[in-house]
């Protein structure tokens, strides 16, 4: 078999050079059969995603600060009733020095001041004061008074 010859006369160089470039990689397409695919990306649906991972993350991030907002409000909240208390306690009759990390019960006198006794509740036997008692209390090491008990209708 005879291999046909080619005729150049009818090929034009200048359409052909059209179909070519120099930098192949600055082509929005592939320039080769076996070049990899490249597809126009839906420029909205990529910003949409991002805006709404943008979205999600912050509001999980202003949650969680929530939370520790609260959690601090709470811990304030504790410590003002702790004053409180505490004031309340040395503002109250007492007729000893309260040693730390001991018991001692708050009781409200007939007479409407406070006094703070050693002596629990159901310990004062049939000669019982007139008396009502307040809380259950315990000394810390701070000098602010911890409630280990309280009578649900007084108020602190």
């Amino acid at each position: 078999m005879k291999k046909k010859a080619i005729d150049i006369s009818d090929f034009d160089f200048e359409k052909e050079k059209l179909k070519t470039t120099e930098t192949p990689s600055t082509l929005p397409y592939a320039h080769t059969v076996g070049g990899a695919v490249i597809k126009p990306e839906n420029k909205g649906k990529i910003k949409s995603r991002a805006m709404m991972a943008m979205q999600q993350q912050t509001e999980a991030q202003m949650e969680q600060l929530y939370q520790q907002m609260k959690l601090l409000a709470d811990q304030a909240n504790e410590i003002k009733a702790k004053v409180r208390i505490s004031e309340r306690i040395y503002m109250a009759e007492m007729s000893f020095e309260p040693l730390i990390n001991h018991v001692y019960h708050l009781y409200k006198k007939e007479e409407g001041k406070d006094m703070l006794s050693m002596v629990a509740p159901g310990e004062w036997g049939r000669k019982q004061k007139k008396i009502e008692f307040l809380a259950t209390v315990k000394l810390m090491a701070d000098h602010t008074w911890e409630v280990l008990e309280k009578n649900e209708d007084a108020v602190f």
